[in-house]
This record gives structure tokens, sequence and C-alpha cells, in this order.
């Protein structure tokens, strides 16, 4: 028997809850190039200690968030504009500006309520695994 990678599953079900969105919700996200969409951003600039946080822009208009030590966050996005873009989480729009878009890196600029912080990020090596976090 042939086993599929604990990713690939996960991936697969992650796509079951937008088989249950409203019909009327916009199909796709409008986009700014194949860079920045369909790919794992991985960020390159967290000084937390805790590696491994992870975006996902499909091209459907669906925010994959996800960390090596925290559980995914499924939102919805779209860009609206050339260079900016928001997305919804807990009920609260983020909305963020496109500082940099290469192969090597994306860098955003989120306006948060209080103030704007800048995130790097750079493509998920792959293969990727999480390191192991202390207990």
């Amino acid at each position: 028997m042939r086993c599929l990678p604990l990713f690939v599953l996960t991936l697969s079900t992650l796509a079951i809850p937008a088989l249950g969105q409203d019909s009327e919700a916009p199909t796709s996200a409008p986009m700014i190039g194949v860079s920045l969409t369909d790919r794992i951003w991985v960020r390159s600039d967290d000084t937390s200690g805790m590696p491994g946080s992870m975006q996902i822009f499909l091209s459907d208009g669906t925010l994959l968030s996800d960390s090596c030590w925290e559980t995914y966050r499924l939102s919805s996005w779209v860009m609206t504009s050339d260079t900016t873009l928001v997305w919804n989480e807990d009920g609260m729009d983020i909305p963020a500006e496109i500082v940099e878009l290469s192969e090597a890196e994306l860098v955003l600029s989120l306006d948060l309520v209080n103030e704007t912080i800048t995130q790097r990020f750079e493509p998920a090596p792959v293969p990727y695994v999480c390191p192991d976090m202390p207990r």
C-alpha cells in the first residue's frame, strides 16, 4: 500500500472548506504575477525564535497562513491595486503594500491599527521540515 505524505493529505483536507463557499463570492483573486500566488512564502525576518511562519496566497482568493508552531488559518484575500492587497483576520481587514516582489523575495508593509510593520518572506525550500520546537 502506498502512503501519501502528511503534507499532501493536509493540503487536500484544506481544500474541502472551499467547496461550501457562497457561489456568488469571487472565484479568483487578481494577480500581480505568478510569483505572488500559489507559492509557499516563509518568513525570513522573524526574530521571535519561532521559525516557520508561512503565507500562501492562492490564486482562488484564499490565503493560507501557517507556521511550525501554530494551527493554520484560511482567510480571503484580494488585490486592491497593482501593489496593494487586503486579507481578513478575525473580522479585521489587514491592508498591505507589496514593497518588493521577485522570485527570491516578498516584502510586505502591513498597515495595522497602531503601526505599520514590514515582513520579509522567501520561497520555502523543498523539502522543508519544521525544526523541533522546545516543549
